[in-house]
């Protein structure tokens, strides 16, 4: 466990995503970008917490009105808490990949410095002209 976070402070910083802040690179590079299924004023009117306004709020919405609508008997609702489970694996699943992507972009970007820095280091000097040195 934490091997992750091991990475990022022991070595290879520069090419380590910071996951606490936003992507570095535009989303159109890669995975396409996903609505949320459910608008904010309806998340707002149902009273969900700020931790649980994703991209699978719309099965959480469903869940607690069964739940709601079924009190005695919570039972009843497992598939719709099973819909909600495998969604919020699935969202899980999405943010470790476009952090993977992230984490590959920025090492593709320190190779091609790397790259560039090394091929101006080996370009040979310019020939100088023997007439216009200084005497």
């Amino acid at each position: 466990m934490g091997a992750h976070l091991a990475r990022r402070y022991v070595g290879g910083a520069d090419s380590e995503p910071d996951p606490l802040r936003m992507p570095t690179f535009p989303p159109d590079l890669g995975l396409p970008q996903r609505p949320p299924p459910a608008p904010p004023e309806v998340l707002s009117l149902a009273r969900l917490p700020l931790s649980q306004r994703d991209f699978c709020s719309h099965h959480l919405l469903a869940l607690l009105r069964c739940r709601r609508e079924t009190f005695p008997e919570p039972w009843s609702c497992g598939e719709l808490k099973h819909q909600w489970d495998s969604c919020e694996h699935r969202d899980y699943v999405m943010r470790m990949k476009e952090f993977e992507r992230e984490r590959r972009l920025l090492q593709r970007q320190k190779r091609r410095r790397q790259r560039e820095e090394a091929a101006a280091a080996a370009e040979p000097d310019p020939p100088r002209d023997p007439g216009l040195t200084p005497t």
